[in-house]
């Protein structure tokens, strides 16, 4: 749970957790979608349904709400997903978010099976950083 904190209408207002640290970190999910179905994050496989599109935030939402989160203290973004890469037109909001007043890093989370095709464009756009989560070298586990 975090809460709002500020003692004044002048004093800058930030995210607070129950222990009282200042939230600083955004973790954006851009899609529920991926290219595998690991049983780390799909033990039910069968079962899985994808949001509808409309379900899933726009750009511009995506940028709004960060937007404000940024006048909280929000100064760290990772961009995760599902599988980010999934995204189409992923380095137009990381080139959005990048612009935004506050933002100090802006990286990635992803399963690198897109990266060495969009890793250039996406550094153009600001990403400075990425994680690839590799959850089994096993073929059975991630297919």
């Amino acid at each position: 749970m975090l809460m709002l904190h500020g003692n004044s209408s002048l004093a800058p207002r930030s995210l607070l957790d129950r222990k009282g640290r200042i939230a600083k970190k955004l973790r954006i999910s851009v899609t529920d979608r991926c290219n595998f179905a690991c049983l780390f994050c799909m033990p039910d496989r069968d079962k899985v349904r994808w949001l509808p599109q409309e379900e899933i935030l726009s750009f511009d939402e995506i940028e709004r709400v960060t937007r404000v989160l940024t006048t909280l203290g929000i100064e760290k973004i990772r961009i995760t997903g599902g599988e980010p890469l999934l995204r189409r037109n992923l380095e137009r909001l990381i080139q959005r978010l990048k612009r935004l007043d506050g933002i100090r890093t802006l990286d990635m989370t992803t399963n690198g099976w897109f990266l060495s095709e969009k890793a250039e464009a996406l550094r153009r756009a600001g990403l400075r950083g990425v994680t690839i989560s590799l959850h089994s070298l096993r073929r059975e586990r991630c297919s």
